[in-house]
Parts: structure tokens; sequence; C-alpha cells
């Protein structure tokens, strides 16, 4: 087994489509982590903004959480929409200190989301340190075989950037809860917090972590600003 790896879900204060703004915010929370691995929400980089314009990956504006990372040896995973060959994509970034890669396009679209975006066409892979995280974007975790898909590429961790509605919190518990189960993996969540676009004027929050057989971690509340910091082992 690889070292045990530290992994944070943050859940930052998005403002609608201010990159620079919440880049800033990514950057002060991969720094109060302490951790190798940041999870956030997903679109966290522009808000829940179906229509927010695609983010490069040279883009300037996300030059403070790239430079939070170098200081700190951190993997920022954070949610941007992204364009692509078929559309753009709800995607997921990895940042380290030498820039940013597209890791994972959503592939699970929600009925407005598929309206703009395409959904991607594989799970995706992040080796961290040894470890092979699996990454999801909020539907997925909701879709049997995309959890099964994923666990089936020798993933030890399933982690996830979600978007939910307040009411929804015991729902996302719940489908973080059976990936551990069934999969027997880590599964990390980080949950949007706060008002947002699409509907969302409130989020449920509640990021968390569940170990494998289901057991819940640890989680955190509703409120903006949270992070929560456990060590995969």
């Amino acid at each position: 087994m690889p070292e045990p790896l530290t992994i944070a879900v943050a859940q930052p204060l998005s403002a609608a489509h201010d990159v620079a703004a919440n880049a800033a915010e990514h950057a002060r929370a991969v720094r109060s982590a302490a951790a190798r691995v940041v999870v956030f929400p997903e679109l966290s980089l522009t808000g829940y903004e179906l229509d927010a314009a695609t983010v490069e990956p040279g883009d300037a504006r996300l030059a403070p959480l790239v430079a939070a990372c170098a200081e700190t040896g951190a993997v920022a995973l954070a949610g941007a929409p992204v364009a692509g060959d078929r559309g753009p994509h709800i995607a997921m970034l990895a940042v380290d200190g030498a820039g940013l890669t597209v890791a994972y396009r959503k592939m699970w679209l929600g009925e407005e989301e598929a309206l703009r975006f395409a959904p991607g066409s594989e799970p995706g892979v992040l080796e961290v340190d040894g470890w092979r995280l699996g990454l999801a974007v909020c539907k997925d975790t909701g879709v049997p075989e995309h959890a099964a898909a994923t666990a089936a590429l020798g993933v030890d961790a399933y982690v996830a950037g979600t978007v939910k509605h307040a009411a929804e919190a015991e729902l996302q518990t719940g489908r973080a809860r059976r990936i551990a189960a069934e999969h027997g993996l880590w599964v990390a969540v980080a949950s949007f917090a706060g008002p947002t676009g699409g509907g969302f004027a409130e989020t449920a929050g509640r990021s968390g972590f569940w170990a494998p057989g289901g057991g819940l971690v640890a989680q955190a509340g509703p409120e903006t600003g949270a992070t929560l910091t456990t060590k995969l082992t």
C-alpha cells in the first residue's frame, strides 16, 4: 500500500462568473487545508452558472491557485466549464504548481446541463503518490454504472465535486455511503455551499468523507468556507 494520503474537501463561497475572485478563494482554501489533495465542488471556479464562459488551461486568472499549490505541494481538483471537440464540458481540473490539466469530463448530465454541454466519454482516474483517485461530478454519483466503471479501473478512492439543493443533503450522503459500501472505496465529496445559479438559492454543503464499507468519517455543515481534512490509509 502507498503511504497515507492527506485529502481535503472544501466548500468556498463562489461568485457568479468571477473566475479571478474564485481562484483567490480556492487558493486560500488550499493553504488552510494543509493537504496533498484538495477537492472542490462542481463548477466551483465559475459558480453553477450554465452559461459561464469556458476556462482555458493557460488562464492567467488561475495564477493565485497555481501559486498556492506550488507553495503547499497540493493538487487542487476544481470545477469549471471547458471547451471540447463536441462542445463544452463540465469538468474537473487538476491544478498543481506546474499549471492545470483537464482531469475528467462529467459523463452524466442533468436535463438543463445537456442543453449546452456535451457528456464526457469515459471515467477519469488521477494518480497521486501511488493512490488512484476515481473522479466524478454530481449526477455521476447517482448512476450505479458510473461508480462500477470507475471502480473497475482499480481505484482506491472515489472523489466527487457536487452541487445539491439543501433538501438533497441526505440524498447526497446516501449516494456516498452506497458507493463506499458496494465498492470498498474511500469516498470524498466536496459539495457546494452558499447560493449559486441554476435555481440553487440554498445549497446543501455537508462535504465529507466515507471509509470503505460506508462508515462516515467526517462531515461539514452547510456553511460556506468550511474545509475538512482526513488521511486515507
